[in-house]
């Protein structure tokens, strides 16, 4: 039992120290808006001035396109009731979504929300982007899968880690100027990752944003969802039943929890 205490007490040490060596970022609040508060976010991408949003549970989860400004939902499909909606990403003209522990992922034409096919996977579906060639997958594990968007088969896997420790619970993804951004499931916490090594180049912490959101009590309404404006460089955040979605920009601090 004491070798037991004493290896757990070293690991977490070890983790602290190599999270203490990476760069990490605060953030402030630029912009407002609604969001909608029933809306289990689990995907989320912005494209053509509007936001393409994914939410989960069973029964509930829809794929939708909502103006940003006022929060309005555009346009929804909803998914079939067997499954849990996970994560979203663009692939040209088509949206590739994901289901949690289903195995079968959705392409849907981007424009209409029709059904173009469908495809199977092993293991969980979480967190979905594209860097515009390439899909990248989180399954809840350090690992993140790199897919062909065409077939849709794994060609590389990318391992997480932080100073050599490996980094868990990679929820939802968003690809931002060459890195991959990744909430951490049930965290504050968002990992820069290197797409290459799959070392996190820094951390933004994101610490008392859900107070600012008004966030009801609940264990799963928690920090996920990340946007990119590519063209005009915001950065949007919002959370599983979050009644608002963020604009934020990041600033550098001293370590997690100043």
């Amino acid at each position: 039992m004491l070798n037991r205490t004493f290896f757990a007490t070293l690991a977490l040490a070890c983790c602290a120290l190599a999270e203490a060596a990476v760069p990490v970022y605060g953030y402030s609040v630029r912009n407002t808006y609604p969001h909608d508060a029933g809306a289990f976010t689990q995907g989320l991408f912005y494209r053509g001035d509007v936001l393409y949003e994914s939410t989960g549970q069973y029964g509930a989860s829809t794929l939708r396109k909502v103006d940003i400004e006022t929060g309005e939902v555009l346009q929804k499909r909803d998914l079939p009731a067997n499954v849990f909606g996970e994560g979203i990403a663009p692939a040209g003209e088509r949206i590739v979504s994901l289901t949690w522990t289903n195995g079968v992922g959705f392409i849907f034409d981007i424009d209409s929300f029709e059904q173009l096919g469908s495809f199977a996977y092993q293991g969980q579906g979480w967190g979905l982007t594209s860097d515009g060639k390439r899909l990248y997958m989180s399954d809840g594990t350090e690992f993140i899968r790199v897919l062909d968007p065409q077939t849709m088969r794994v060609t590389r896997r990318i391992r997480v880690t932080v100073e050599g420790v490996p980094v868990t619970r990679l929820n939802e993804l968003e690809w931002v100027d060459g890195e991959i951004y990744a909430n951490v499931w049930q965290t504050d916490r968002i990992a820069r990752i290197d797409p290459f090594a799959g070392q996190v180049r820094g951390w933004i912490d994101l610490k008392g944003l859900d107070e600012l959101a008004d966030v009801a009590p609940g264990s799963d309404n928690v920090l996920n969802g990340i946007a990119w404006d590519a063209d005009h460089k915001r950065l949007f955040v919002t959370g599983k039943r979050w009644p608002k979605l963020f604009e934020i920009t990041l600033k550098k601090k001293l370590s997690l929890g100043d």
